[in-house]
């Protein structure tokens, strides 16, 4: 059991580490090039008009003064209103409408990279040295190298336009229209019992998460043989083994518990990647996700809307290191001492 006092502990951790994302994104994007009361007024606006846009989001006001009013704004979850991507929206609900599609993507790719990395990594330490052992260090070195730029398109070529198996894009058919509940589109057609539209979203999603899963299979699977290796190699693996224990109870029973920590690290820092990978995957697959409104933002130059987008990544990031600290605990008490 996770004691109160180790989770209030990290818990105080975050704070340091947020100030110092936030404070970096202001200073990033006060230092790029380029006038948020221009992007905001239009290029053909009179130089008085633009001077009065200015004054009025506080522009020209000190550069201290901007960042406490930032601050002041990121406590209170007030990130502004977007000029230039929906005109006048708060930026707090064009998140909330794009952020579970992007959390979505990422949770079901990091599922997929678990569900067959960790399978595959067992088997290719129990099984060292031989031809099973090498067909999947071959697979897992494969996966790692293809970037998602390529395999993105490679999958939509074989799956949709060769075979025709597969939609190319979009989260769900056409045909089919839900009233956002959570946001996750396959647990809005499950709660709305629309099996129908269930199977459409999950063949819609299949290839965007085999795109964002296989890195993930590949990294996991390296790791979890490389750390199965070292368990494996352990005195209390061979006593249990000496006393009759069967492999596969020595292995699932003694080994995996221990062997998974240094595999949680890794899941942890790739939720990262699996966000950052999130902005290609859904702009080859066209999937309005907060990855493709970073991007927009950026071509565009709304600054509220880019602001709040990576502030967003850095707390995702940070609150998923959390829970990989308190998974630590729990599979190792020791750790909070």
């Amino acid at each position: 059991m996770v004691s109160k006092r180790f989770v209030a502990k990290r818990l105080l951790l975050l704070v340091p580490v947020l100030f110092g994302v936030s404070t970096l994104v202001f200073a990033i994007l006060h230092l790029s090039p380029g006038d948020p009361a221009v992007a905001i007024a239009g290029q053909r606006a009179s130089q008085a008009f633009i001077e009065q846009v200015r004054s009025d989001l506080g522009l020209a006001d000190p550069l201290w003064q901007q960042y406490v009013r930032f601050l002041g704004d990121v406590v209170t979850f007030d990130f502004g209103q977007s000029y230039q991507i929906q005109r006048g929206t708060p930026v707090s609900s064009i998140l909330a409408q794009r952020l579970p599609i992007t959390i979505e993507l990422a949770v079901l790719g990091q599922i997929a990279g678990l569900v067959f990395g960790l399978p595959l990594g067992i088997l290719s330490a129990v099984k060292q040295d031989t031809v099973t052992d090498h067909l999947t260090r071959i697979g897992a070195l494969s996966g790692i190298s293809i970037p998602i730029y390529w395999s993105g398109p490679l999958l939509i070529l074989l799956f949709a336009q060769f075979l025709g198996l597969l939609p190319t894009s979009g989260r769900i058919g056409s045909e089919y229209f839900l009233e956002p509940i959570t946001g996750l589109i396959l647990v809005d057609t499950l709660l709305t019992w629309e099996f129908d539209a269930f199977v459409s979203a999950a063949t819609h999603l299949l290839l965007p998460v085999v795109v964002l899963g296989i890195y993930q299979m590949a990294l996991i699977s390296r790791m979890m043989r490389s750390s199965m290796i070292e368990v494996l190699r352990q005195d209390y693996m061979r006593t249990a083994r000496a006393k009759g224990q069967g492999a596969k109870i020595t292995v699932m029973k003694h080994g995996l518990r221990n062997a998974f920590i240094p595999v949680i690290t890794i899941v942890g820092i790739q939720f990262g990647t699996l966000l950052g990978g999130a902005v290609l995957t859904e702009t080859v697959f066209e999937i309005n996700g907060i990855g493709t409104l970073l991007v927009d933002a950026i071509n565009r130059s709304d600054y509220p809307v880019v602001q709040a987008t990576v502030l967003v990544f850095a707390v995702l990031y940070t609150l998923v290191n959390l829970v990989v600290d308190l998974t630590y605990s729990v599979l190792d008490p020791r750790i909070e001492q």
